[in-house]
C-alpha cells in the first residue's frame, strides 16, 4: 500500500472518533490543599472539545487519499 493510502486510513480513523465521540477526555490530577505535611488533591475532567466539521473533513480527506493511493497511474 502506498504512503497516501495509509494516511488515509489513518485520517478516516480519526475522522470516525472525532464524529463518534466529539472530543477527547482526559483526568488530571490537581493539588487543592498544600499546607505542610498535610497534601490533598482532586481528580478533574477535562475535555478537548473536537467540531463536528473537523471530523467529517479527516472523513472526506481519508477518503480522497486512500481512493488516489489505489488509482494506477
Amino acid at each position: 500500500m502506498k504512503p497516501a493510502g495509509i494516511v488515509g486510513i489513518i485520517l478516516i480513523a480519526i475522522g470516525i472518533i472525532a464524529l463518534a465521540y466529539g472530543g477527547i477526555t482526559y483526568t488530571k490530577r490537581e493539588k487543592v490543599i498544600d499546607a505542610g505535611p498535610l497534601q490533598v488533591s482532586a481528580d478533574k475532567e477535562k475535555t478537548i472539545p473536537l467540531p463536528p466539521i473537523l471530523g467529517g473533513i479527516c472523513l472526506v480527506g481519508g477518503i480522497v487519499l486512500v481512493l488516489a493511493g489505489g488509482r494506477k497511474t
